[in-house]
């Protein structure tokens, strides 16, 4: 039986959101993260972008030093061989990539302006993939973005292309959130059956259905015979009206009905490390978890009525699906009131040695809590707002992989 592993794209799609964004640290924290919590790959940006390229260097370091293990680490980059050239001249050492190119017939008259026909796609679409095998890469993922929207026959002849040229994936995006479970569950069985490959089922919210997407597009695809790959972002993040949400697909996947008895994950996912990502996102990206967000929500485990709460005090089963401890929630959140201290961007050496020590961290010398702090006070600078505890010890822990993430070269 094929299996359902994830892909998280926040750091690529959930960053795009308008209005909303995150340093690169905070990116490498969400790396963090999501390894910890089992996700199989992170889409962890943009290799042809310049001031993405030491934050994406200083994360494959962390890959190379077993820091970000198992976890795979992959480029988005646009399908044209000159995107494939610059990636790997920025970023000798990326090992996984996903090329994307829009399939549907309103791009290519309303984006591409006629410049392009389908032939032109699939053209253009394999050069890049030959590029990239030329270069060495390890895995690579095809994206058919707006594939919703594109017919299927030409969905096929763009996918058995890619698998033609060493692809190992291909990325069926429901762009603008079009698609609804019955559509998608069609399509993605039709592909799974005639191109031949493992997909990846990619959802946007524009209709409230990306969850429900996401599992049916699972669903297609494990029936037409191949793995799939689930694109999310950590609370739902992203373009419009966002992404499919990390934690909710997986629920969705574990806790439905039936569901699981069927479909099995390829690899464990650690629900215990739920709550704790997604207080780290809201807080990075300044965004409210919604009160009635699936699991992590402030009313997600929360009963007024009198007859539920008489029922969930007798047995939490009458009316919750899940507990709140296998998401990681239940410890009470401690509240400064008093004195506080905080480490910012003119914080000086006693305060921070206070705080750090509060922490159980402790330096050799001043000058190497200097050498910290200063690295420090520059995160605070590029984030505006005060660091939370695991980035301190990030930083304290690796300082010189810290250095790279903080250190920006505009052009001349």
């Amino acid at each position: 039986m094929p299996k359902i592993y994830f892909i998280d794209v926040t750091n690529r799609d959930g960053v795009q959101t308008a209005k909303l964004g995150l340093s690169k640290l905070e990116k490498t924290m969400m790396n963090v993260y999501l390894n910890e919590m089992g996700v199989f790959q992170s889409e962890f940006g943009f290799p042809t972008t310049r001031h993405e390229t030491l934050y994406l260097r200083a994360n494959l370091e962390l890959a190379e030093m077993g820091v970000l293990q198992p976890i795979r680490l992959e480029g988005w980059v646009r399908a044209i061989p000159s995107d494939v050239e610059t990636a790997f001249r920025l970023l000798p050492g990326i090992k996984h990539l996903n090329l994307s190119i829009s399939t549907s017939t309103q791009m290519i008259n309303g984006k591409f302006k006629g410049r392009k026909q389908q032939q032109d796609i699939i053209h253009d679409m394999t050069g890049a993939l030959d590029a990239a095998k030329t270069k060495g890469v390890e895995t690579v993922g095809v994206n058919a973005e707006d594939a919703s929207r594109t017919d299927t026959e030409f969905l096929i002849r763009f996918g058995q292309a890619a698998r033609e040229h060493g692809a190992d994936r291909l990325r069926y995006c429901d762009t603008l959130g079009y698609d609804n479970p019955f559509t998608i569950y069609e399509t993605t069985k039709a592909l799974a059956e005639n191109v031949g490959l493992p997909l990846e089922i990619h959802c946007h919210g524009d209709l409230g259905m990306a969850v429900a997407n996401s599992l049916a597009g699972a669903k297609g695809t494990i029936d037409g015979g191949q793995d799939t790959y689930v694109n999310t972002t950590v609370n739902g993040v992203g373009e419009r009206a966002g992404n499919a949400d990390l934690l909710a697909v997986v629920l969705a996947l574990t806790k439905s009905k039936q569901f699981a008895e069927k479909y099995q994950l390829g690899q464990p996912v650690a629900l215990s490390k739920s709550w704790k990502i997604a207080k780290f996102a809201s807080y990075a990206f300044g965004l409210p978890i919604p009160i009635n967000q699936p699991g992590v929500g402030a009313n997600a485990f929360a009963h007024a009525s009198g007859i539920h709460a008489d029922g969930v005090l007798k047995d939490p089963e009458n009316y919750e699906l899940y507990g709140y401890e296998e998401l990681g929630r239940g410890d009470p959140v401690m509240v400064e009131t008093g004195r506080e201290i905080i480490a910012g961007q003119y914080s000086g050496i006693s305060g921070f040695s206070h705080i750090m020590g509060k922490m159980e961290v402790q330096f050799s010398s001043r000058e190497e809590a200097a050498e910290i702090l200063e690295l420090v006070r520059y995160a605070n600078v590029e984030a505006q707002k005060p660091l939370v505890e695991d980035e301190l010890l990030f930083i304290a822990k690796y300082p010189q992989i810290a250095k790279k993430l903080l250190t920006l070269t505009p052009l001349a």
